[in-house]
């Protein structure tokens, strides 16, 4: 594609910023093109600038967009072998790990028109009983499209749409009104829906289970990287991840580990700290990470440098890394000493084993100490 022609895609995506608050930056941008003309040929257009200014003189139009952007195609038990995966193992070890009365807190994030949301909320009152789910449950279902919202707070569904489920279930759950069927309404108030971006805006907390399935695949990499960290942030230590089939978390190994690659199923990894989310995030491109991250090592290098006990760090083959203040004044370094290798300093020269002290630091992989004898 010419040049000015994505310029002036790219002038469009702006305008449906500024305007309507839909941030398409993130989206594969292949994809999203095809979306976008789409939508214009619908309307006899062929120029993006030209579409701006009929999207100014109807503004009807935007609802129509979107929908063409926003490919909602969801369904009860979609992929009905990793729900009962997540059913019969994963929601079992959460409510395990509960004590009695304790909360279960889900995020349905992507949840489109909400069949994904009340699957869930079937399979956690099957587990539990419609009782304790009134009495515990809360389950997050959110998007970026108000009306696939606007549905999914209606709850109500054509009778083809329940054909995933038993009849068993839905005579259960759904309750007949008209020509359609609607969720329960006493199980229906545990579950919220509301509008949320999942690139721009910050995520829900302290999560059981969070399930974003089929949506991170529309996403360039630099947008999966923060969406995943996010995500990461909003799990509990012990939380779930359970994503689509068409999705993958192999460049992410550091902040989740799989449960069930086939079912796409992922434990939260808790050993990520806060500066390795920060360094993520970093790489992403995200301006208030490196910040943040910039500020981090600044204060520990300075924690470091003005510590009362003399500290210096060599790497694996010998050479000097780093040295607080207190060291280079004891041992007379300087900053060109740094990177030379030891036995080149007069450090090396001191009544003191070095080279079984740096032996020992990395047979045990930690620091040593050495306290010199009075």
């Amino acid at each position: 594609m010419p040049p000015e022609k994505n310029a002036r895609f790219e002038a469009l995506l702006d305008y449906l910023k500024r305007n309507r608050g839909f941030d398409f930056t993130g989206y594969k941008r292949a994809s999203l093109m095809r979306r976008v003309q789409k939508r214009m040929q619908g309307v006899g257009l062929e120029d993006y600038g030209d579409y701006v200014d009929y999207l100014e003189v109807h503004p009807e139009e935007f609802a129509h967009l979107f929908n063409t952007i926003l490919i909602n195609v969801t369904a009860f038990f979609r992929d009905e072998a990793a729900w009962d995966y997540l059913a019969q193992t994963i929601v079992p070890t959460i409510l395990a790990e509960k004590k009695a009365g304790d909360p279960v807190r889900v995020w349905s994030a992507g949840c489109a028109s909400g069949e994904e949301a009340y699957t869930v909320a079937i399979v956690l009152a099957e587990a539990m009983g419609p009782e304790a789910f009134r009495q515990r449950v809360k389950i997050y279902a959110t998007d970026v499209d108000e009306e696939a919202l606007a549905q999914a707070r209606q709850a109500g569904y054509a009778d083809d749409h329940l054909q995933p489920l038993s009849p068993g279930l839905r005579d259960k759950y759904f309750e007949p009104a008209g020509n359609r069927y609607v969720f329960r309404a006493d199980l229906r108030r545990s579950i919220i829906f509301g509008r949320h971006d999942l690139v721009q805006d910050a995520p829900i907390s302290r999560l059981d289970l969070l399930v974003c399935r089929n949506v991170l695949m529309y996403f360039n990499a630099e947008a999966q990287t923060r969406i995943l960290t996010r995500l990461h942030f909003a799990l509990n230590d012990a939380g779930y991840l359970f994503l689509g089939k068409a999705e993958m978390l192999l460049t992410h190994a550091n902040l989740f580990n799989p449960m069930d690659l086939k079912h796409r199923v992922f434990a939260k990894s808790p050993r990520v700290n806060l500066r390795d989310r920060l360094i993520v995030l970093a790489q992403a491109g995200d301006a208030e990470a490196v910040n943040h991250l910039g500020r981090q090592v600044r204060l520990r290098e300075t924690a470091f440098d003005v510590s009362p006990v003399a500290q210096w760090v060599v790497d694996a083959n010998s050479n000097l890394v780093l040295a607080n203040e207190y060291a280079r004044s004891l041992f007379s370094l300087n900053a060109r000493d740094l990177g030379r290798p030891l036995q080149d300093l007069e450090i090396s020269y001191r009544p003191v084993d070095l080279r079984s002290l740096i032996e020992q630091a990395y047979a045990e992989r930690r620091a040593v100490r050495h306290k010199p004898a009075r």
